[in-house]
């Protein structure tokens, strides 16, 4: 039997991660005031800096205790998240996100990993 491989969060991909929503955000936000006529477009920088940064400090404590684990032939996730290396017909990596697809269609996401090919890498090598 493998010792257990877990995949932890990493602090530095979370903040780089909303860092870029951030940036979409505020560009988003004063595209929309541009279309509508808005003629105070540069507000929409603020405010959509501050609801990414509000989401971020309400989501960060939750999103760094989400931790995944290999081991005894399954991939364990946080809640009831339960699937067997068997059934992983795919691993893709998604900027600091690794998504998992079963052989049935349901994805998974091992959220803001530091290295997200060598998590790939990891769950494909376990894999049988």
């Amino acid at each position: 039997m493998a010792d257990p491989v877990s995949f932890t969060p990493d602090g530095g991909a979370y903040l780089r991660s909303h860092a870029w929503l951030a940036a979409v955000g505020m560009g988003g936000a004063m595209l929309v005031l541009w279309l509508v006529g808005n003629p105070y477009v540069w507000t929409g920088a603020p405010a959509g800096l501050a609801a990414v940064a509000v989401r971020g400090w309400y989501l960060r404590s939750e999103e760094m205790a989400a931790v995944w684990t290999i081991e005894d032939g399954m991939l364990t996730g946080p809640g009831p998240r339960r699937v067997p290396l068997a059934q992983i017909a795919e691993v893709k990596v998604l900027g600091s996100f690794v998504q998992v697809i079963t052989r049935g269609g349901d994805k998974h996401l091992i959220k803001y990993q530091a290295d997200p090919q060598a998590t790939k890498t990891a769950i494909e090598r376990a894999m049988p």
